[in-house]
């Protein structure tokens, strides 16, 4: 997951079709042909309709752009943020890259060999294996 520090974020994308969807939307109401980027907002850190609309737009909608999380965005939910479907967190101001970076090297699990699945990788790491070895076999 890539992170920025709120400085750094704009909200306008250059170049990109990009989609500022509020955390209230119904995200299959959308359009996705041509978005390249979804900003999905957390207006409190209590409030986690972008997690359900991140999930909504990876596994059942199939969307394969940038799903970027923006708002009151703390290094604690980093983690579900990466499994929900986000591919790029925006932290808010207070937060420190260098905590938020340890916090995710923190859960590998989650990454390559991880052992659920997620919005992302829907097959845990042993039933990968498993079919990486059968095909070697045959």
């Amino acid at each position: 997951m890539k992170l920025i520090a709120a400085s750094a974020h704009t909200t306008s994308a250059t170049g990109q079709n990009t989609i500022e969807l509020a955390n209230d939307a119904d995200p299959q109401q959308l359009t996705l042909t041509g978005v390249e980027r979804i900003d999905l907002n957390f207006p409190k850190f209590t409030d986690g309709r972008a997690f359900s609309q991140a999930f909504l737009l990876r596994r059942r909608l199939g969307f394969k752009g940038e799903i970027r999380a923006t708002g009151d965005v703390l290094v604690d939910q980093l983690a579900q943020m990466e499994r929900s479907g986000f591919d790029v967190a925006v932290l808010r101001a207070d937060q420190d890259l260098g905590i938020a970076q340890r916090v995710l090297a923190a859960y590998p699990g989650y990454g390559v060999g991880k052992y659920q699945g997620d919005a992302v990788d829907i097959n845990p790491h042993f039933v990968t294996e498993a079919a990486e070895t059968a095909k070697a076999t045959a």
